[in-house]
């Protein structure tokens, strides 16, 4: 496996909020705030000393007169798709001269008011499902350019939509918390069938059991409009057997902190998910299938499928990347620290060779697979997954959380590579040794704090308390006057008086981490009720006011941390928060 961040100028600097391989080659269509959609030749770095694959400029698209969000080619790749800001659609069509291949307008669909966020094909590339901030999704008719049927039970925008492979099912989801799977009923009129689609599931929230004898509680499933990403891009498996949700925040129990996830829902119970899987500390904006099934490779494993192949998909966050499979139950590998912004899309090539990732900071990422890293091509029959099949799904009557051992490794190890913060490096790390990586994690987690000083929580406030005052006064002690008395309380009133007498005209130079030293003295922050009213302020007016807003300025997505207005007698430093999935017994 090669990978990394390719160092070219992909939009002028621009953000790129999507990307898509053109199916027949390797050839990738990006497009992003400069209004242009581009398209980029992909060479292998097989065979050469190079660490990723060549990538070559061929052309641009310039129509759109607004930011594209979302490109998308049909399955044969004669047609492509382009979503932009103030309801742009536009349908462009392939055509071979001699001089090459080039890319004409077809039609403009033109219904909704409102940028068009993301949009999908059907299976036989005549119709066409979009998601707007108009808080709609539209179906369309491509050959005709004709809108069909307008669905507008959301609230708030339409960040993500998917059509179900095997054309029963459409699905979608929004800012308002809320997942739609909608079927499809058609209307007869004059022996003429018109495609109808009703919603026939509202996914919002699941309930938590608790202890025994006690009552369950409902939590909602998904992030709210505070989301910092635009995309909620979710999807239908290849052989239609599941859906992948993506923006997904579960509580273990009430007191527990919300945990990112994704969720599996299965094709049989489209009510509540059947599996989470969580990602860490970031929230999940992306998920992709691997257009190519795999032979099972027959190891031992927990797996939660019952499938003849293997299928591959990855799971992006605004920071992460997670490659999953149907056979095993951890990631089969985790790549970090690959962009400064925001990830905003993923798309598989249609050999499986290759898998791009775009950003906001301008920039995309490239993952090679080596021949038959993933496994061998599967042969799939001719007939389809029915609605009579057996559930793929080895799952209960509970939602499943992947076990504990294995996720508690996977957040860790995401953990670390999240907070070295360096782009230009990437990691991977294969999760399969749980055993390995968790003892690597504790490793580099004590390395990161070796110079923090460490309280441990044991129950003895007053003797922490006390042993942290005579580490100061070790400190201090040429500053220090110690009493004849022997009065040590006195003696350490003594030298606070004096420090605050000194730094009466200072000011906190910067929340960050300050360590006591001999010339050094700890700083705290002033207790000012007002920075609590601001904070406050800032979050509940963090909202998705504008995607121009967002687009331009993609650095201010992750916002600025407010200083802290407590502090420790050791360090100012916030203490990291763990969160350890647990599974859910039945």
């Amino acid at each position: 496996m090669k990978c990394g961040t390719v160092q070219i100028s992909w939009h002028e600097g621009k953000p790129i909020l999507t990307l898509d391989f053109h199916p027949p080659s390797s050839t990738l269509a990006t497009a992003g705030a400069d209004f242009d959609i581009k398209f980029w030749s992909i060479k292998s770095a097989a065979g050469t000393q190079k660490k990723l694959p060549q990538v070559s400029y061929l052309s641009n698209l310039s129509y759109h007169s607004s930011a594209v969000n979302v490109v998308r080619f049909n399955s044969s790749g004669e047609l492509l798709a382009s979503g932009a800001d103030g309801g742009e659609l536009i349908i462009w069509k392939l055509h071979c001269t001699d001089s090459g291949q080039t890319w004409k307008v077809l039609k403009m669909l033109r219904s909704h008011h409102k940028d068009i966020l993301d949009l999908q094909w059907s299976t036989d590339s005549t119709h066409i499902i979009s998601g707007s901030v108009d808080n709609s999704c539209i179906i369309w008719d491509v050959n005709k350019g004709i809108n069909l049927q307008t669905l507008d039970a959301h609230a708030h925008y339409v960040q993500g939509v998917a059509w179900d492979p095997l054309g029963k099912y459409a699905a979608s989801i929004s800012s308002d918390r809320t997942c739609r799977i909608y079927v499809n009923k058609p209307l007869k009129s004059k022996g003429i069938e018109k495609i109808n689609y009703v919603c026939r599931q509202v996914i919002a929230k699941a309930e938590q059991p608790l202890l025994k004898n006690s009552k369950s509680i409902k939590y909602h499933l998904f992030h709210d409009e505070t989301l910092p990403s635009f995309f909620r891009r979710l999807a239908w498996s290849p052989d239609g057997s599941f859906l992948l949700v993506p923006a997904g925040s579960y509580k273990i129990d009430t007191a527990s902190e919300s945990v990112n996830a994704a969720y599996i829902f299965s094709r049989k119970d489209l009510s509540r998910p059947a599996i989470q899987l969580p990602c860490a500390s970031k929230a999940v904006v992306a998920v992709r299938f691997c257009p190519i099934f795999f032979n099972l490779r027959g190891t031992k494993s927990d797996g939660l499928f019952k499938l003849p192949y293997r299928i591959i998909f990855a799971v992006a966050t605004l920071n992460s990347l997670y490659i999953y499979d149907t056979e095993s139950t951890p990631p089969i590998a985790i790549l970090a620290g690959l962009h400064y912004a925001a990830i905003t899309d993923i798309t598989w090539s249609s050999d499986a060779r290759y898998l791009a990732l775009s950003s906001q900071d301008g920039f995309c990422s490239l993952v090679e697979f080596e021949n038959d890293e993933l496994g061998s091509p599967f042969s799939i029959p001719e007939e389809k997954v029915s609605e009579e099949s057996n559930n793929p799904l080895r799952t209960s009557n509970n939602t499943v959380v992947v076990p504990t051992q294995n996720v508690s490794a996977v957040v860790a190890q995401s953990r670390k590579m999240e907070a070295e913060e360096k782009p230009d490096d990437m990691v991977i790390e294969s999760t399969r040794n749980d055993g390995a990586v968790r003892a690597e994690s504790r490793k580099n987690e004590s390395e990161e704090k070796a110079d923090d000083t460490m309280m441990e929580s044991t129950g003895n406030v007053q003797a922490a308390i006390a042993e942290s005052r005579k580490n100061e006064a070790e400190e201090k002690v040429d500053d220090m006057v110690i009493d004849a008395s022997g009065s040590v309380g006195a003696a350490v009133s003594d030298s606070r008086k004096r420090e605050a007498e000194n730094k009466v005209d200072k000011q906190p130079s910067s929340p960050g981490r300050v360590k006591p030293g001999a010339g050094e003295r700890t700083k705290k922050w002033p207790n000012n009720p007002d920075v609590k009213q601001t904070e406050a302020g800032a979050k509940s007016g963090k909202t998705q006011s504008s995607s121009e807003g967002i687009k331009s300025r993609p650095d201010e997505k992750e916002g600025k941390q407010m200083p802290s207005t407590k502090s420790t007698p050791i360090s100012n430093k916030p203490a990291r928060k763990r969160i350890t999935p647990i599974a859910i017994d039945p």
